[in-house]
């Protein structure tokens, strides 16, 4: 197993929850990176930002060579087993909440992925599965021809939710699950939804789900830059981030601004994308266990040769990545840098023209990276919350290089 015990760690959870009050940066792993200050200089116009569901780097990219990966792992009982072949599709879903994610990070000793919600059954742990490239080729390729990111952590230790929320906003208002008491949630949640969220003086508060901090929407249009989310046909995905934001869901933009992931085929062919899309794919194609990953892995390659195929290609940068560690095993303990985060790897790809080939960077980064990297790339500001002290992913670009063709399958 790559990777070892790191010592003195806590799992108290009170303790974890109290930091946020006193802007600690204790660390689980590593140290906070400190920001890069640097001019863009970018030919970037068009970012894609795809974000799947679900899996943890080990489990996609453990087997990767040369990258920080893992193929096996070590129960809670300090048993150290292989990570099996992973089945195309689990025949479950496997716990990917707050509570799940504490006890799977264990303090930082990331022994704990067993006794998550269904995490073993007559001895076989879900959790400690892992793919490699024959089970999700294209991934892998992607991986070689282009940048893949092996420290991209979730910014939320928890489930889908909260993440997507940083995705569009570096931020989740505090909230560190799900909510409960709907299967829809955001705006549209029916009264009685509620979402657990730490305040700043490390008390915990449920709150109906539809809020009012701004997002990078938000610095886009005050630029005069056009924006889409692709969304689920019928826009009712409750991971869908801007159906939580007043003032996109409340008004007109909820109609100009969030389209159908049909759409995006559509403007990719026509060259008509914004400079930067949001896409959730359909729920099918999320990579969401139980459904297929050959599936979910198929619908990216439309995705990325639609783009590929446009005259589009040579100005744009496919940011590719997971919203949660989705109960799968990871070895790297993410870095505490406050009450609700940082949370297990993820696999991030950078597609683009510009982007380093066949390189692995280790730089550390999160969902608000990608808030950073817009920031950077278009001049946009900063919306003061994880993007400040993100960093920009501008580490996977090299804008002096000649640029790459599209890799198309």
């Amino acid at each position: 197993m790559n990777g070892s015990r790191r010592a003195g760690f806590s799992p108290n959870r009170r303790l974890f929850l109290r930091r946020v009050g006193a802007g600690a940066l204790t660390l689980w792993g590593a140290r906070l990176s400190a920001p890069r200050a640097r001019a863009a200089n970018s030919p970037v116009e068009h970012v894609v930002i795809v974000v799947k569901e679900n899996h943890t780097f080990d489990n996609y990219f453990g087997r990767f060579p040369g990258a920080e990966g893992a193929t096996c792992g070590r129960l809670s009982s300090g048993e150290e087993v292989e990570l099996t072949d992973a089945p195309d599709a689990l025949p479950i879903d496997l716990g990917h909440s707050h509570a799940d994610g504490l006890k799977a990070i264990n303090g930082g000793e990331m022994d704990g992925f067993d006794r998550v919600h269904n995490g073993s059954y007559q001895g076989y742990h879900f959790g400690y599965t892992q793919y490699d490239e024959s089970s999700i080729p294209h991934y892998w390729a992607y991986a070689k021809a282009f940048t893949l990111c092996d420290h991209y952590f979730t910014s939320v230790l928890g489930p889908s939710f909260p993440n997507h929320l940083h995705t569009v906003a570096a931020q989740s208002g505090g909230g560190f699950d799900n909510p409960k008491g709907s299967f829809l949630w955001g705006c549209d949640a029916p009264q009685g939804t509620l979402m657990p969220v730490v305040r700043a003086d490390g008390s915990v508060e449920n709150v109906f789900p539809c809020f009012d901090f701004r997002t990078a929407a938000d610095l886009l249009n005050e630029k005069g830059l056009s924006w889409k989310m692709y969304a689920p046909q019928d826009k009712t995905v409750s991971v869908e981030a801007f159906g939580a934001m007043r003032s996109v869901r409340l008004s007109e933009q909820w109609a100009t601004h969030v389209v159908s992931t049909r759409e995006f085929f559509k403007d990719a062919s026509q060259g008509t994308l914004p400079h930067v899309s949001w896409f959730v794919p359909e729920v099918l194609f999320s990579d969401h266990p139980p459904l297929s990953v050959s599936q979910s892995e198929l619908d990216t390659v439309r995705l990325v040769n639609a783009v590929g195929n446009s005259a589009l290609w040579k100005s744009s940068a496919i940011l590719l990545t997971w919203d949660d560690f989705g109960g799968f095993y990871d070895h790297v303990p993410p870095p505490q840098i406050d009450a609700i985060g940082l949370g297990p790897r993820v696999p991030t790809l950078v597609i683009s023209p510009f982007a380093k080939p066949g390189f692995v960077c280790d730089t550390q980064f999160e969902h608000a990276s990608l808030i950073k990297f817009l920031e950077r790339n278009f001049g946009l500001g900063s919306l003061g919350q994880r993007d400040v002290a993100a960093n920009d992913m501008m580490d996977c670009f090299d804008f002096s290089q000649r640029p790459r063709a599209p890799l198309l399958f």
